[in-house]
This record gives C-alpha cells, sequence and structure tokens, in this order.
C-alpha cells in the first residue's frame, strides 16, 4: 500500500469517526464513545509508525505535530458543548458547523498535503528533508502523530467535562 493510500485511509477514517460521533446535537458522551478513539489510536500507532524519530530535526517535527495535533484539539473542544442532558441525566454533547469545518478544513489540508507531497511537490519537499535530515518515517510519523493527537485531545476534553456534568449532577443542593 502506497504511503498516500495510507494517509488517505487515515485522514478518512478520522474524519468520518469523529463527525460520526460528535456531530449534531444530544450525543450521548458514555464508555464506548470514550474508549473507541483510545483503541483506535493503540491500533494505528503501532501499524503506521515504524520506526519513530528519536533525535533531531526528524524528532522536532514530530513532537510540532504533535503540539498542533493538541491545538486543534483544543480548538474542537472550544467549538464543543457539554451538557447533562434533560432526558436522561447523563452527559451529552452537542457540536455544530464550526465543529465540522474546523475538521473538515484540517483533515483537508492534511489530505492536500499528502496528495501534493507525490504529485505537486515532491522534489522540493524531498529536497526540504534531505537539507534537514527528515526521513521519509519521521514524515509519516509527523502526519500520523497530529491526528491522534487531535483525537485524543477531543477525547480527553470531552471525558473531563463529562466528569464535570457528572459531579455537578450528583453534588447535593445547597440550601
Amino acid at each position: 500500500m502506497s504511503t498516500l493510500t495510507q494517509a488517505l485511509i487515515i485522514n478518512g477514517a478520522v474524519l468520518f469517526a469523529v463527525l460520526e460521533a460528535d456531530l449534531g446535537p444530544h450525543r450521548k458522551i458514555g464508555k464506548l464513545r470514550v474508549l473507541r478513539p483510545l483503541l483506535t489510536a493503540a491500533a494505528i500507532v503501532p501499524l503506521f509508525i515504524k520506526s519513530p524519530a528519536t533525535d533531531g530535526s526528524g524528532l522536532v517535527l514530530e513532537l510540532a505535530a504533535v503540539a498542533a495535533g493538541l491545538v486543534v484539539g483544543l480548538l474542537a473542544m472550544a467549538f464543543t458543548t457539554v451538557y447533562r442532558s434533560p432526558r436522561t441525566g447523563g452527559p451529552v454533547s452537542r457540536a455544530g458547523f464550526a465543529y465540522a469545518a474546523l475538521w473538515i478544513v484540517v483533515v483537508g489540508a492534511r489530505t492536500a498535503f499528502s496528495y501534493g507531497a507525490e504529485n505537486w511537490f515532491g522534489p522540493q519537499l524531498g529536497r526540504w528533508m534531505l537539507d534537514n535530515q527528515v526521513t521519509g518515517d519521521a514524515l509519516t510519523g509527523a502526519l500520523i502523530l497530529m491526528a491522534v493527537a487531535m483525537t485524543l485531545t477531543r477525547t480527553v476534553g470531552l471525558a473531563a467535562r463529562a466528569a464535570t456534568v457528572g459531579r455537578e449532577a450528583s453534588a447535593p443542593a445547597s440550601v
């Protein structure tokens, strides 16, 4: 399977999973919603990151990608409302157009980069990688780690907010 095909599969899977789980009102936040992305990340990382960079520019690139993923994940959480369901009393979330637009733009940009690396600016990217001693594995790893960081940040944010909503619901009323 080509690197481009791998990138397209990962990008499509991340976008589908996130939008399917989060888009719309009154989305239940339960164990499966929190565990599914964690298990997916645990499966994706060993499959696609064969040799992570441990030093030099490759490591810097991977760390920068993780930081970018954290920022995008936090931004996604800013577009998500978590509240206690009036019907069930359990935590639920609501995400709308801004949330979907953020994920579509970010995943679209990642896809365009992957496609462009093979079809538009491959020689220039290859030269940059050579000049900066960045391996193809480090570049692939950086893109995957960014996607994983985005998804995990969103998931941990949902779980933390859901726990807070649950505590507020179970706290005794003040007299």
